[in-house]
C-alpha cells in the first residue's frame, strides 16, 4: 500500500518524539486510568512506560479482502467480466486515483495533527486523559493513524474462517478500555516508523467502512454516487468522509440517514474551510448543495451472469470447482470464505461464440418448460486433450434465489450438466451412448470391427456372460430376454453395421465374446462414473458409490445416470489418441498482485491405446456418414464422430461425439418422470432436438478450432478372418452348435429340413460344411425331419431285381419301362446315394 510520496525528515523526527511523548502519555494515561486517587509519580508513570514498551509493536496490514471476479474472452480476445463475488466490496486505488478534497475532508475533520504528530496526538490524548478522567472515553484521541490500527484489527479478525474465533477477535479489537487504546497507540507508533504519512492514510482510506459491504473509497464513491474516488466533488468528498464515523447512521442509500448525512458533511466542510483546504466560495457552495446520491450497486453472483452473458450455469460451475479444490481450503466453508475475500481474477475457458450458438439453438428447440413433461435440455463441450470446458448451456435460466426458483419453473439453480457436487444433478441414463464404450473394449480386446455377429433380440442365458470380478466368473443363471428397437431382427451383421445402426442384439453378442468386467473397467479407465452415488437399491453391488452396475444391459443401454460433462469427457478421448483429461472450466487465476494462483488442473492419463481410439473413431465416423448420426455432419467438412443414444419408452435423447479438437455432449429429456418425448412433436419436436443442438454447438467449434482427419485404425480392428465351417452332420443340435461357437462362429436355428439324417439330428449347415466363412459369422444348422432316405444304386441289375429293391427301401414310387424288366439297368433318376423322398418318382431306364 506503499505511495510514491516519501516521508518527510519532518515527519520521521516527528515519528520519534511521538514515540518519547507518548511513553510519557502512556504513563499518565495509566496511571489515570488505573489508580486515579493515587498522585502521578515519577514511580508510577515509569512503571507506565514500561507496560507500554513490552507490549507487541508490530503489525503487518496484509492483504485486504478484496472481490474475486470471473473473466471469459469474447470474440476479440478480450476479457470480459462474467460476475464478482464479495464479503467485502472494495477496490483498493493508487494515491493519485484518490481526489485531494477526499484526503483533505478525511485530514481536517478526524486529525488536524496528522501530518505533525507522531502517530498519537499529544494534545488529543491529553484532553482524553482529562476526560477519562470524568468518566469519559479516550475516542476523541484516536488519530488516523490509531484508526488505521483498528481498521487493521478489525480485517485480521474478518479473515479468521471459523465465526467463534472471528467474533471473539472482532470484539477484542473493538474494546472500549484502557489496554485496547494503549495497543493501538503502540502499534500505531510502529506503524509510523514504517510507512509514510501519505501511505498512512491511503491505508486508511482504502481499508475502511462505508457501510453495508462497502469498504474502501473507491468503491464507496462507486455505491454512493456511481463515479471514481477522483471524480467526486468537495460536497460528496466530505459527505462520504462523513459515513466512515458511524455507517449505519450515515450512510445515505436510507432516506432516513441523509438530514444527519448532511449535518454532519456540512461540519466536516467547515473544518476543511477553517484549516483552509477549500476557499470560501467553496464551502458556501458545497453546503448550498443537497445531498443526492446515485445509488449503483455492484451486483455479486452468477445470477448477474445469465442476465448478461447466459453464463449462469457455467458461472456456477466456477464457484464450484473452486470450493471442491482443495489447493484454497481444507473444507467447502474455508474455500468459500476465501474465494470472497481473495481478489482473484479469475480467467475462464468458455468460448464465447459457442455458448451463444448452444443458447440459441436450446430456445429454438427446448422450452424451458411444457406441459406434460418436466423437460430438461443441456449442451457442453470440453476440449480435447485439455479438457477445457468450452460452452455449456441449459433449457431453463439460472438463479441461485431459492424464492425465485421456488415459484418459477422456467428458473433453476441445479445445473444439469455437472456431477452433484459440481451443480446438484444425479445425471440421466446415457441410452445407446453407451455401446461406444463397449465398443472400445471390442477393439482393444483384439476383435475387428469386419467381425460378424447374430444382431437378433432373442433370448440368452446369464452363465454366457462372462465376468472374471463377480462371484463364480460369470454374471450369474438364469434366462435374459432383449430386443431390438421395435423388436426389429437384423439377422447377421458386421460389428461396425451394428454400431452404425445401433443394434442391440449385435452389441449383446459382442459382449459375449467378451468378459464383462473387462468392458466396466474400460468405462472407468475412460473416466465415465455415475453423477451421484447410487443410494436406490442397496443389493446393487455399486450402492453407495459411484461406479457403474456391471448389468448385461448396461452394454447397450446405458441404465446408470452419467452427467452430460462426463460423456463429452469420455468421447474425447477417441478423438484425441486415446488421451482423456478431467473438465477443467478455469485457465489462469491471479492473485491482487498479478501473481498465478495454484489450483487443480485437469487431470490426464493414457485411457486406451491410441489405435483403439482410432478404431473407435473410424467406427464413429462411418456412423455419422452411414448410420443414426448423420445430423452430426460438419458444416464445413471437419471430420466428425458420433452416437446416439435413446432410452426406454424415447425417455432420453442423446447425441455425443464431436471432432479431433473438440467433443459435445446433447441431452433432451426428463428431469424428473418418465415421459415419452416421442408425444412432443415426434422427429419435428423433441425426441430429435438433440440432433438440431449438437450441429448448432459443433459447426462454430469447427469454425474457431478446426479438425483434423482421424488416425487409421490397426489392421486387428479391421482384419476380415475367416476359417472352414465344422462338418456337423449328424449330430444334435445342442452339440452342433457347441462345435460351431468354441470355433469362433455365432449360431442360429434354421428350423427342419428334408434329410436323410435321423429325425432331430443336424441334416446340413448354411453356410455349407468345408466352406470359409468370416470369423464370427452367424451360421444356420437345419434340423432333419426324417422323411428322406438313401436312394440304392440300382443301376447293373436287371429291372425286375430293381424294382424289388428300390420297393424294399421304401420307394414305392418307380417308374420301370416293360421292355426294361429283363433288361440291364443303365441310369436311373434321381441318381442311386442321392437322398430322396420316399414318396418321389424314381425313373429307370435300359438301352434296349
Amino acid at each position: 500500500m506503499r505511495s510514491l510520496k516519501p516521508r518527510t525528515a519532518g515527519g520521521a523526527l516527528s515519528g520519534v518524539f511521538g514515540a518519547i511523548a507518548m511513553s510519557v502519555v502512556a504513563g499518565v494515561l495509566l496511571t489515570a486510568a488505573v489508580t486515579p486517587i493515587v498522585a502521578v509519580t515519577g514511580a508510577a508513570a515509569s512503571s507506565a512506560i514500561n507496560v507500554f514498551e513490552n507490549l507487541p509493536d508490530h503489525l503487518n496490514p496484509g492483504q485486504l479482502a478484496q472481490p474475486s471476479t470471473i473473466y471469459a474472452k469474447n470474440s476479440e480476445g478480450k476479457d470480459v467480466e462474467v460476475a464478482t463475488f464479495y464479503e467485502q466490496d472494495r477496490e483498493p486505488v493508487k494515491w493519485d486515483e484518490i481526489s485531494q478534497y477526499i484526503k483533505d475532508a478525511a485530514v481536517a475533520e478526524e486529525d488536524p495533527r496528522f501530518y505533525t504528530h507522531g502517530g498519537v496526538d499529544v494534545l488529543a490524548t491529553s484532553r482524553a486523559v482529562a476526560q477519562n478522567a470524568m468518566g469519559s472515553n479516550l475516542s476523541g484521541a484516536s488519530t488516523i493513524t490509531m484508526q488505521y490500527v483498528r481498521n487493521v484489527l478489525v480485517q485480521e479478525a474478518e479473515a479468521i474462517v471459523d465465526p467463534d474465533e472471528r467474533d471473539e477477535a472482532y470484539e477484542d479489537a473493538m474494546r472500549q478500555d484502557m489496554d485496547r487504546k494503549l495497543k493501538e497507540m503502540r502499534y500505531a507508533v510502529s506503524i509510523e516508523k514504517q510507512f509514510s504519512k501519505d501511505e498512512i492514510l491511503l491505508g486508511y482510506l482504502n481499508i475502511a467502512l462505508f457501510g453495508r459491504q462497502i469498504y474502501g473509497i473507491q468503491s464507496a464513491a462507486q455505491y454512493y454516487y456511481g463515479k471514481n474516488a477522483n471524480d467526486v466533488t468537495v460536497a460528496e468528498a466530505a459527505s462520504l468522509v462523513a459515513i466512515v464515523n458511524n455507517p449505519s447512521q450515515l450512510q445515505i442509500d436510507l432516506p432516513e440517514n441523509i438530514e444527519k448525512n448532511q449535518d454532519r458533511r456540512d461540519k466536516i466542510l467547515g473544518s476543511m474551510l477553517n484549516h483552509g483546504r477549500i476557499t470560501q466560495a467553496q464551502y458556501d457552495e458545497a453546503v448550498a448543495t443537497a445531498v443526492e446520491p446515485n445509488i449503483t450497486p455492484r451486483p455479486a453472483g452468477c445470477d448477474i451472469a445469465e442476465s448478461r452473458m447466459n453464463l449462469g450455469y457455467f458461472c456456477d460451475y466456477v464457484q464450484r470447482y473452486i470450493l471442491n479444490d482443495p489447493s484454497f481450503g481444507n473444507s467447502s466453508q474455508e474455500r468459500f470464505f476465501n474465494f470472497q475475500r481473495g481478489g482473484y481474477d479469475i480467467h475462464t475457458t468458455i468460448n464465447i461464440d459457442m455458448q451463444n450458438a448452444g443458447v440459441q439453438a436450446m430456445r429454438d428447440n427446448v422450452p424451458a418448460t411444457m406441459d406434460g413433461i418436466d423437460i430438461g435440455g443441456v449442451g457442453v463441450s470440453t476440449e480435447n486433450g485439455t479438457g477445457r470446458v468450452l460452452a455449456m448451456v441449459q433449457n431453463r435460466t439460472f438463479s441461485a434465489d431459492p424464492e425465485v426458483t421456488q415459484d418459477n419453473a422456467a428458473y433453476t439453480g441445479i445445473n444439469y450438466s455437472t456431477d452433484f457436487e459440481y451443480g446438484g444433478s444425479g445425471g440421466f441414463q446415457v441410452g445407446s451412448t453407451f455401446k461406444a464404450i463397449t465398443l472400445t473394449e471390442w477393439i482393444r480386446s483384439g476383435h475387428s470391427v469386419r467381425q460378424s455377429v447374430n444382431a437378433n433380440g432373442r433370448t440368452e442365458q446369464y452363465q454366457n456372460f462372462p465376468a472374471h470380478c463377480l462371484d463364480g466368473g460369470i454374471y450369474g443363471y438364469g434366462n435374459w430376454t432383449f430386443q431390438n428397437d421395435q423388436g426389429r431382427q437384423y439377422g447377421t451383421r458386421t460389428v461396425q453395421n451394428v454400431i452404425e445402426q445401433s443394434i442391440n442384439g449385435g452389441v449383446v453378442s459382442m459382449q459375449q465374446q467378451m468378459d464383462l468386467c473387462d468392458t466396466f473397467d474400460t468405462a472407468k479407465k475412460l473416466g465415465v462414473h455415475r453423477a451421484a452415488e447410487q443410494n436406490s437399491d442397496e443389493s446393487m453391488s455399486n450402492y453407495g458409490t459411484r461406479d457403474l452396475a456391471i448389468l448385461p444391459s448396461t452394454v447397450y443401454g446405458g441404465t446408470d445416470e452419467i452427467a452430460p460433462i462426463t460423456m463429452a469427457t469420455a468421447f474425447g478421448a477417441f478423438g484425441a489418441e486415446g488421451e482423456v483429461c478431467t473438465p477443467v472450466p478455469i485457465d489462469k487465476i491471479l492473485d491482487p498482485d498479478g501473481e498465478e494462483v495454484n489450483f487443480t488442473g485437469s487431470q490426464c492419463s493414457s485411457a486406451i491405446a491410441p489405435e483403439v481410439a482410432a478404431g473407435v473413431a473410424y467406427v464413429l465416423e462411418s456412423t455419422v456418414q452411414n448410420g443414426l448420426a448423420g445430423h452430426a455432419r460438419s458444416a464445413i467438412g471437419t471430420p466428425h464422430f458420433a452416437k446416439t443414444g435413446t432410452t426406454d419408452n424415447v425417455k432420453d435423447n442423446w447425441t455425443v461425439g464431436g471432432s479431433s479438437k473438440v467433443s459435445t455432449a446433447v441431452w433432451v429429456g426428463n428431469v424428473t418422470g418418465d415421459v415419452s418425448t416421442q408425444q412432443f412433436g415426434g422427429w419435428e419436436g423433441l425426441m430429435a432436438a438433440d440432433q438440431r443442438i449438437w450441429p448448432a454447438i459443433m459447426n462454430v467449434a469447427d469454425e474457431k478450432y478446426g479438425g483434423d482427419p482421424f488416425p487409421s485404425p490397426g489392421d486387428s480392428a479391421l482384419r476380415v478372418t475367416t476359417q472352414e465351417v465344422p462338418d456337423t452332420s449328424g449330430q444334435s443340435y445342442d452339440d452342433a452348435k457347441k462345435l460351431l461357437e468354441d470355433a469362433g462362429f455365432t449360431v442360429s436355428d434354421g428350423g427342419d429340413t428334408d434329410s436323410s439324417e435321423d429325425e432331430g439330428r443336424v441334416a446340413r449347415t448354411d453356410p455349407e460344411a468345408g466352406s470359409s466363412a468370416p470369423q464370427g459369422s452367424s451360421i444356420r444348422l437345419f434340423r432333419s425331419n426324417g422323411s428322406m432316405s438313401e436312394l440304392p444304386d440300382v443301376t447293373g441289375q436287371d429291372g425286375s431285381d430293381a424294382l424289388r429293391e428300390l420297393r424294399s427301401a421304401g420307394f414305392g414310387s418307380v417308374s420301370l419301362p416293360g421292355s426294361c424288366r429283363n433288361e440291364e439297368i443303365t441310369s436311373m433318376s434321381p441318381s442311386g446315394g442321392s437322398d430322396a423322398k420316399r414318396s418321389s418318382q424314381v425313373t429307370l431306364s435300359c438301352d434296349s
